[in-house]
C-alpha cells in the first residue's frame, strides 16, 4: 500500500492544548498559504535553466542565457526579490571569499530590509568562476540591465517545459518556495525570515534572547549543512544552551531554540569536555525519526520522554512496512517520525490532525561543527 496525503504549506491555528502547549496564531507566519514546487522540483527547474544556457551556439545568446541563470540562481539560493536582484551589482557586491551577496537599500517595499544573505562556498565559488570569465564579466559591466518582463517569460518558459503551471516558476514564487524549502529543511524561522528581509521578525523566543549576531552565525551553519548534507538525521534544531546540569557521569544540556522551544539532551561529561560546551553557545540537536513518539489530540502526554512538541500532521506517507509522518510544529519546523504502519493504523492520524510528538533527552545528539 502507498498513499502520499499533503496540505498547504501554511495552516491554521489550532485551539490551545490545555490552554497552554501551543502558541496561538504562531504555526507559521510565512510564506503565505498556497502552492509552490518543492526541493526535488527546484532542483529540476535549476537543471532546466543550466541546460538552456548552454544550448544556443551564438555566443550572444550563450551570454544573454548565463545571465538569466545568474539571475535564477541568486533568487534560488536568497531568497531575493527579482528587483533586489535586477538592482545588484553583481561585479561588485558579492564576496565570494565571504560568501556574501549585498542586496543594499535598492528595495523600497516597508516589508524587506536592506541586508546581506550568505550562499555557500559551492555556490560563490560556481559565481566566482563565472564572472572571471572575461567575455561575461564584460557582459555585466551594465550589471543585469534586463527588462522584468523578459525575466519572467523566460523563468514561466523553464517552468512550463517541465510540465509545471508557469505560476509556480515566476520570481515570486521562486522565492516563496526556497522560504518553505528552508523551513521544511528545520532552518530556525527568524533566520528565515531575516534572509528574506522580512522586518516583522521577532528575534527574542520565550526562553532565550537571539542576537542579528546569532541568527547569522545560525545562518551560516545551516547553509553549509545543506550544501554538505552530512548528516542522515531527519529533524534538526538550531537554538542556544539556557543551561548546564552536570552529573558524576552525565551532563543535561537544555537548549532553547529560535523558535521558543526547549530541547533536552544528556551526554557523557567527556562529551561536554570535548564540545567544549557553555551557556549561551550556539549548537546544533539532532534527532532520528524513528525515535520519535507520536501521540494523537491537543493534550499533552504524560509521557517520560523530556521533549514534547505539539502541531499538526502534514503529510503521511503510507508504505507497506513504515509510515513516515511530517509533522508542523508552532515556528513551521517540520519533524519527521516514522513508526510501524500497523501502528499507525492504531493510531488513526490523519493530514490535519493535532499531535504531540515526544522523544528521550537520550535520543538527542549535539553537533558544534
Amino acid at each position: 500500500m502507498n498513499q502520499k496525503q499533503t496540505v498547504e504549506s501554511s495552516l491554521p491555528s489550532p485551539k490551545s492544548p490545555a490552554q497552554g502547549g501551543m502558541d496561538q496564531g504562531r504555526l507559521i507566519s510565512m510564506p503565505e498559504t498556497g502552492p509552490c514546487l518543492d526541493s526535488i522540483q527546484l532542483d529540476s527547474l535549476e537543471q532546466a535553466f543550466r541546460e538552456w544556457a548552454k544550448q544556443s551556439s551564438r555566443t550572444d545568446v550563450q551570454l544573454s542565457r548565463r545571465r538569466i541563470l545568474v539571475i535564477f540562481l541568486l533568487i534560488r539560493y536568497t531568497g531575493a526579490k527579482l528587483n533586489e536582484i535586477l538592482a545588484l551589482d553583481p561585479l561588485k557586491r558579492i564576496d565570494f571569499n565571504r560568501q556574501l551577496v549585498d542586496l543594499g537599500n535598492e528595495d523600497t517595499d516597508a516589508r524587506t530590509e536592506s541586508r546581506t544573505v550568505r550562499i555557500s562556498a559551492t555556490f560563490a565559488a560556481e559565481l566566482e568562476q563565472m564572472f572571471n570569465d572575461p567575455s561575461f564579466r564584460r557582459f555585466l559591466e551594465k550589471q543585469f540591465n534586463v527588462d522584468p518582463g523578459f525575466v519572467r517569460r523566460k523563468f514561466y518558459e523553464r517552468a512550463q517545459g517541465l510540465g509545471f503551471p508557469k505560476t509556480l516558476g515566476g520570481p515570486e514564487m521562486i522565492r516563496k518556495a526556497r522560504a518553505v524549502e528552508l523551513m521544511q529543511r528545520n532552518m530556525p524561522m527568524p533566520a528565515v525570515q531575516t534572509m528574506l528581509g522580512h522586518s516583522t521578525m521577532n528575534l527574542t523566543s520565550a526562553y532565550v534572547s537571539f542576537s542579528k549576531d546569532d541568527i547569522a552565525q545560525v545562518t551560516k551553519l545551516f547553509i553549509d549543512r545543506e550544501a554538505s548534507r552530512k548528516t542522515s538525521a531527519r529533524n534538526s534544531f538550531f537554538g542556544k544552551i539556557k543551561a548546564l546540569q552536570k552529573g558524576d557521569i552525565q551532563t543535561r544540556v537544555t537548549l532553547a531554540t529560535a523558535g521558543g522551544d526547549t530541547i533536552e539532551s544528556v551526554i557523557t561529561n567527556s562529551s561536554l569536555e570535548r564540545l567544549s560546551l557553555k551557556e549561551s553557545r550556539l549548537i546544533m540537536a539532532e534527532v532520528k525519526a524513528p525515535l520519535v513518539i507520536l501521540y494523537r489530540g491537543e493534550k499533552e502526554p504524560e509521557c517520560t520522554a523530556e521533549n514534547r512538541l505539539f502541531g499538526m500532521v502534514e503529510q503521511i506517507n503510507a508504505g507497506r512496512i513504515n509510515t513516515e509522518y511530517l509533522v508542523r510544529i508552532k515556528d513551521g519546523t517540520i519533524l519527521c517520525a516514522l513508526v510501524s504502519t500497523h501502528g499507525a493504523q492504531w493510531l488513526g492520524l490523519g493530514v490535519g490532525d493535532p499531535v504531540w510528538a515526544a522523544f528521550s533527552c537520550f535520543s538527542v545528539v549535539l553537533n558544534v561543527d
